[in-house]
């Protein structure tokens, strides 16, 4: 069986994004959970991986570390399923989102740490988060016009796992966003999926302190 190891799920927006897909896309798998930033966490996952970082997933002898590298592990190994658009340009717009998120988008990363615990309240945002978030939701709404929702292509994928976490740094901080970007959230949180991580992270009872400032 497939093996995924993830860290906190109050925290690990990179752990999400694989393992929402997989849910959604119903592929079993054994789940293993590292706590982060314990003096012992670096060696269990150096067992894992040689990054040494989560997301990992184990397929017998292989081993694949990176969110996004998964993501395209499982588009090779179930090429019928519909994990990227099967169109040729729709394929590639997609992609090019999925890279920009999981490259981009650094002043939001830093200024709203994901953390599934967080009471939603507004955050005082730097210029550059707030162009992030600006960015984003302007790729959400091209796509969404584009492909007709209620997903960014229109069914789940690959895109809007990579963007799962977002969805919840843009609840829990209040960010404004159009009535378009407010019902694609609300599609993405409306999955099972969804729901079967928000109730485990809120359940854990490991905290971070630099994940739980105001």
């Amino acid at each position: 069986m497939l093996k995924l190891v993830i860290g906190n799920k109050r925290y690990s927006s990179w752990s999400m994004r694989p393992w929402i897909l997989m849910k959604e896309f119903h592929l079993p798998f054994e789940e293993v959970i590292v706590p982060l930033y314990r003096e012992e966490s670096k060696s269990a996952l150096l067992a894992q991986s040689p990054a040494g970082k989560v997301p990992i997933l184990r397929d017998g002898d292989m081993n694949v570390w990176d969110s996004l590298a998964i993501v395209e592990y499982f588009a090779d190994l179930y090429p019928n399923l519909l994990i990227w658009p099967r169109e040729r340009e729709t394929r590639a717009h997609a992609r090019a989102l999925a890279c920009e998120m999981h490259s981009g988008f650094a002043a939001l990363r830093s200024e709203c740490p994901m953390n599934f615990g967080r009471s939603p309240r507004p955050a005082s945002l730097t210029e550059a988060a707030r162009a992030d978030a600006d960015r984003i939701g302007a790729a959400w709404r091209d796509a969404l016009a584009r492909y007709n929702g209620p997903f960014l292509f229109g069914q789940f994928g690959a895109v809007d796992a990579m963007f799962a976490p977002v969805v919840q740094r843009f609840e829990s901080y209040m960010v404004p966003v159009s009535d378009e970007a407010r019902h694609y959230m609300h599609a993405i949180k409306s999955l099972a999926s969804w729901k079967e991580w928000s109730l485990s992270a809120r359940s854990e009872e490991w905290r971070l302190p630099q994940y739980e400032r105001d």
